[in-house]
């Protein structure tokens, strides 16, 4: 039987990866470096090369390449099918261009260094290829992908992506070059080739078709996790059928992505996929630095770093003139290079799969093993550097001229965020609508995402009281939110979110009742309406005017009403009132409905019941006059001034208790 130490040994590497994580990157970022490099060094110091405490660095690769999926899949799920038609260009054209010149350049310094052609070439790919994860996370930091360098990036990242089944297809062909293995290679690649689009297919068919059915069903039952599990089902299965297909499993996870982009359910999964893509992302970079081999390093450093700074100046010239070439400014160009400059992920999967074949030697694969990792490493410390360059540039009056990409914005960004789809928000948003200002809502109500496929705008399920949520839904780029919420907490939970996280943010907030409008006041919020204080007036405005009063007269009468209303509730704000003072010491019911106009007679009960009541009622009411302080002021307009105590009816422009309109 096991004992409780072996069912615990899962635990130690646990710990040695967060405790690495915790003070690696705050220490980097501290002192102005990327993440990336603080997971990096993090990994070296704990791996084989460094302090060794991580028995099984394999493993945690293996497991950290779910990262990569992960962070794959939420850039799909950021763009659409229409965006990507519109980047073919730079895919196809620039993603080609910069493959086949990296590849060809330094795969003749490889040829020049004594390598053979098969070994040079595949060398050469490998690193010509770069890091998406490196790339999108710089990227994702500085707040540029979606500028016009951040989309070329990224588009030459998705071709590489797209490439690496013919790059997988190719290596056989280099292997047996010279031996009269055409014919089955050729059949090789169209049955591998054949696979690759049958799964797409499938994939497209069933993404098109059942996943927001799929996805609705869960988000019905009301259980929140098992969406979770749905998420990282749908992501982690599709990646595994592309990888049994000889595709990568990123690219799997960006087409789950692509084709959940125009879900309703889009933010939320994003919000679901957020923290496992955050760990898992920074587990993938220190397995990068624990494969680093320390011996090769100390054996051949000179060679090695040389080698490591060459082609990271290689890749960064030609790219950049690439850049320039297909319409990105000096400075675009200059820095899509930098993020494109570390050799990619594939190359630990290119270049053992090249000795397995005979095409390298095992010398020479642990060389370039180690090159890759390397650049990795200081391809960041390069990015940063230039950064550096441009703020001096910048601060010497030459600013950045970076144009923002019309291939990744979304055309007609939200500026309104809407909380909450129901009669209310439903209302506000027609307002919104038709002054033609965008507009993306949030709700978790499956019904009204049904009745929302009438509305010309996107609407997303989730949750508006989870801060992943709002991020996801890209509340940080709107000018105000406008919290609809039927929840009386949930929206003061919304509200201290956005004050806390998004100070810029202004806040327009529906209160249910005259109570929550006083809570709401005390947060600051820019504007809070009772749900149905208007509407109230202006019901009772028609009735004066069935009554034979003229419009103006009926008109001025509310708006006096209205005038009245708000002075009162800032006073009950304030706490100089003393139904006021009794909700500013936590009374739940301190706020009671009073009428803003004296009452011409007491109230009088016409049933028995009635007259107990009102009994009650004036008891209650001598008791707090009883109560009050000696100098306490009188309202003016306040019950009771005349001592008698009478009743308080509801005159109020609406109770606590009321019902809601229909």
């Amino acid at each position: 039987m096991a004992s409780p130490v072996e069912h615990a040994s899962f635990l130690p590497p646990v710990l040695t990866f967060l405790a690495a994580a915790v003070i690696g990157v705050p220490v980097f970022r501290l002192i102005g470096q990327s993440a990336v490099l603080g997971y990096l060094v993090a990994g070296v110091l704990i791996g084989p090369s460094g302090l060794s405490l991580i028995a099984e660095p394999d493993t945690a690769a293996s497991v950290a390449e779910i990262g990569v999926v992960l962070l794959l899949f939420i850039v799909g799920l950021e763009l659409h099918l229409s965006q990507l038609v519109s980047m073919r260009r730079d895919i196809f054209g620039l993603g080609a261009a910069q493959l086949v010149a990296c590849a060809l350049v330094l795969g003749g310094v490889g040829l020049a260094a004594g390598l053979s052609l098969g070994a040079a070439s595949v060398i050469g790919i490998a690193l010509a290829l770069s890091a998406t994860a490196v790339a999108l996370q710089l990227l994702e930091e500085r707040g540029d992908l979606g500028s016009a360098y951040g989309g070329r990036a990224f588009a030459v990242l998705l071709f590489q992506d797209l490439s690496v089944v013919g790059i997988l297809a190719l290596m056989p062909l280099l292997a047996t070059a010279g031996g009269g293995a055409g014919g089955p290679w050729l059949g090789a690649a169209a049955i591998s080739t054949g696979k690759a689009v049958a799964a797409i297919l499938a994939v497209v068919l069933v993404g098109r078709y059942g996943l927001n059915p799929f996805f609705r069903l869960l988000a019905a039952s009301g259980a929140r996790e098992v969406l979770t599990a749905a998420a990282l089902l749908v992501v982690l299965g599709t990646a595994l059928l592309m990888e049994q297909v000889g595709l990568s499993m990123a690219m799997g996870a960006f087409l789950a992505g692509i084709l959940l982009a125009e879900s309703n359910f889009r933010h939320q999964l994003e919000a679901e996929i957020e923290p496992f893509r955050g760990m898992l992302l920074g587990l993938f970079f220190m397995s990068v630095g624990m494969s680093i081999d320390g011996s090769l390093v100390r054996e051949v450093w000179p060679a090695l770093f040389g080698a490591t700074l060459g082609a990271i100046l290689v890749k960064v010239a030609l790219v950049a003139g690439l850049f320039r070439l297909f319409g990105s400014d000096t400075l675009g160009a200059l820095r899509g290079a930098a993020v494109l400059a570390p050799a990619g992920e594939f190359a630990f999967v290119l270049l053992p799969q090249a000795e397995d074949l005979g095409l390298t030697g095992p010398t020479a694969t642990r060389f370039a093993v180690a090159l890759a990792a390397l650049t990795m490493l200081i391809g960041p410390i390069a990015a940063k550097g230039l950064d550096k360059l441009i703020e001096r540039r910048t601060a010497r009056g030459q600013p950045d001229v970076s144009e923002p990409s019309a291939e990744l914005a979304e055309s007609g960004e939200a500026r309104v965020l809407v909380i909450g789809f129901g009669r209310f928000g439903q209302v506000l948003t027609q307002v919104l609508l038709a002054e033609g200002i965008p507009v993306t809502v949030i709700d978790k109500d499956v019904e009204q995402l049904r009745a929302a496929s009438r509305f010309g705008f996107r609407i997303y399920y989730g949750d508006g009281t989870r801060l992943d949520v709002l991020r996801a839904a890209g509340i940080g780029r709107v000018e105000l939110v406008c919290i609809c919420v039927d929840d009386r907490a949930g929206a003061l939970k919304i509200v201290d979110i956005v004050h806390e996280e998004f100070a810029s943010v202004r806040t327009f907030v529906r209160a249910y009742d005259r109570l929550h409008a006083v809570e709401l006041m005390n947060r600051d919020v820019d504007f809070q309406i009772r749900e149905t204080a208007e509407s109230a007036l202006a019901f009772g405005r028609a009735a004066l005017e069935g009554l034979g009063l003229s419009p103006e007269v009926a008109a001025a009468r509310a708006e006096d009403v209205r005038k009245r209303d708000i002075a009162r509730l800032v006073l009950q704000q304030a706490g100089a009132l003393p139904d006021g003072a009794g909700w500013m010491r936590g009374a739940a019911a301190g706020l009671k409905p009073e009428p803003l106009t004296e009452p011409v007679r007491p109230a009088r009960a016409l049933s028995t019941e009635t007259r107990d009541l009102i009994g009650n009622d004036r008891r209650e009411a001598a008791e707090r006059v009883l109560d009050k302080p000696a100098l306490a002021p009188q309202e003016p307009d306040a019950p009771g001034a005349d001592g008698e105590g009478e009743a308080e009816p509801e005159s109020e422009l609406e109770s606590e208790g009321s019902a809601r309109d229909a």
